[in-house]
């Protein structure tokens, strides 16, 4: 029994990590079809969700099947919980990439305000934190999990950036305000799956070490 229960949560974790590439996956494809002004590249955004909407429920359901069946104890139990609130945590970051690559589309319809620079190099950052954040998860690695802790003070700094810009071309010029207004939600959107990430990266540490570190002046 031991064997088998050993072999199920080694598949779960496979299959969190398969959603996390997923995640990423639509976050690339929303960015570049903004950044490249391309509408259908926003399609693969909206498919992948469906995908990762599914998994949420499965992964749920193997969760809660091991819980009920094997009664697992201790850390067992701690990692399992902690599964089914990062899926949950995956899934929000999804909507997010749906939201993103929605704002993309409604960008296609104005002429570009500038060449984008920061926002997908946030983008970019903001991928290395969700693949970080569930390799910190399913390995356990604690320092891994400080890096993305690190790195959304960075998202935070960009997305202020970001808005500062963006205010300038707004007040020097009406005509720019729906296109930067929806610039801003788009870097908004970036900040809340480095949101995400982060959460499941203080899970981590809290699981292996069991400091609480969900609040940043716990960890500055």
């Amino acid at each position: 029994m031991t064997k088998h229960f050993d072999d199920e949560l080694a598949e779960l974790k496979v299959r969190l990590l398969y959603m996390s590439g997923l995640v990423e996956e639509m976050l690339g494809f929303a960015v570049k079809a903004l950044a490249e002004r391309k509408a259908e590249l926003t399609s693969e955004v909206f498919k992948k969700e469906e995908e990762v909407n599914k998994l949420q429920v499965e992964i749920d359901d193997r969760c809660l099947k091991l819980i009920a069946l094997y009664q697992p104890a201790a850390a067992d139990l701690r990692f399992l919980t902690s599964a089914i609130k990062i899926n949950s945590e995956l899934e929000r970051m999804g909507d997010q990439a749906v939201n993103i690559a929605g704002s993309g589309l409604e960008l296609l319809k104005h002429p570009p305000l500038k060449k984008l620079i920061d926002i997908p190099y946030t983008a970019g950052l903001v991928k290395e934190m969700v693949r970080s954040s569930l390799d910190a998860f399913v390995r356990g690695d604690i320092e891994l999990a400080h890096t993305v802790l690190a790195n959304d003070s960075k998202v935070d700094e960009l997305k202020e950036q970001i808005f500062r810009e963006l205010l300038f071309f707004m007040l020097a010029d009406q005509k720019t305000i729906t296109v930067a207004l929806q610039l801003i939600l788009v870097s908004r959107h970036l900040e809340r799956i480095a949101d995400h990430a982060t959460n499941i990266a203080e899970d981590v540490i809290f699981i292996v070490s069991g400091k609480d570190v969900r609040h940043h002046f716990k960890y500055i």
